[in-house]
């Protein structure tokens, strides 16, 4: 910042709108203290930006991928893995899907996706599949549920986590066509994790016209990464069942 030029001086300070600054440019271009002044309105806006991201995105609590135990899965590509958190996905609007049995850390992944494009200053928005489509549903007319639709359009990164753990009626099955179609026309990169093989989707809407349409779409521009293991929480708690029993016997003794 210090060694900034008088022009870019006053570049930063517009582009800061501190118009009130610009107005006595003259009397302030050769002043010292101007530099950390920028530096600390620039330092501030950063952080309220950031807390502001991280609020509306909805990610709450997730255990960082340094958790994440790689030997266990039976088959994962971890070089996709780590390619989305290059975010290459936002420049070509690719998606990227998880598709695994419950309990493998597909969550884990896509919620630490979701923190690591908002640190690097993007909005993402993260939902599970049921909690979306429930808000969409839930709007009474059709000026709610434009607004509606924009909470899951606008956002640079859409996470839609759990797509298969529950089914779902026509109505439903619109509203999920309607996100995924917005998105694919804007090319906006959706990042889903699934439980259900693409084949067995028509189980998750069954009746819905636009299964086969909302799938296509979905995949014709996306990086499929499957996950195959047996359930991480169920081996997580059968250890820490061991351990208590292991506990109880020491104290018995």
């Amino acid at each position: 910042m210090t060694d900034l030029t008088p022009a870019e001086l006053k570049a930063r300070l517009k582009t800061l709108g501190l118009y009130g600054l610009m107005s006595s440019w003259e009397q302030i271009a050769d002043k010292p203290w101007l530099p950390e002044v920028l530096a600390i309105e620039e330092r501030e806006r950063q952080k309220r930006s950031l807390e502001r991201r991280l609020r509306s995105s909805r990610v709450a609590a997730f255990k960082p991928m340094a958790d994440f135990d790689w030997s266990w899965p039976k088959r994962l590509d971890r070089q996709a893995v780590d390619e989305l958190f290059a975010l290459g996905f936002l420049k070509s609007g690719h998606n990227a899907v998880l598709v695994g049995p419950n309990g493998v850390g597909k969550t884990m992944i896509l919620k630490n996706v979701a923190h690591h494009a908002i640190v690097r200053g993007h909005t993402v928005r993260f939902a599970t599949a049921s909690d979306m489509l429930a808000d969409l549903a839930a709007q009474d007319s059709a000026s709610a549920l434009a607004r509606g639709l924009r909470r899951y359009t606008v956002p640079q990164v859409l996470c839609v986590d759990e797509v298969g753990y529950l089914s779902y009626d026509n109505r439903y099955a619109d509203l999920l066509f309607e996100v995924v179609t917005r998105r694919y026309d804007a090319q906006k990169p959706l990042l889903l994790s699934t439980n259900k093989a693409f084949s067995q989707w028509s189980e998750v809407f069954p009746h819905a016209a636009c299964v086969v349409t909302l799938v296509d779409r979905l995949i014709h521009r996306a990086e499929v990464i499957e996950i195959e293991a047996d359930s991480y929480r169920r081996k997580e708690a059968k250890d820490l069942s061991v351990a208590r029993s292991k506990h109880r016997r020491g104290k018995k003794a």
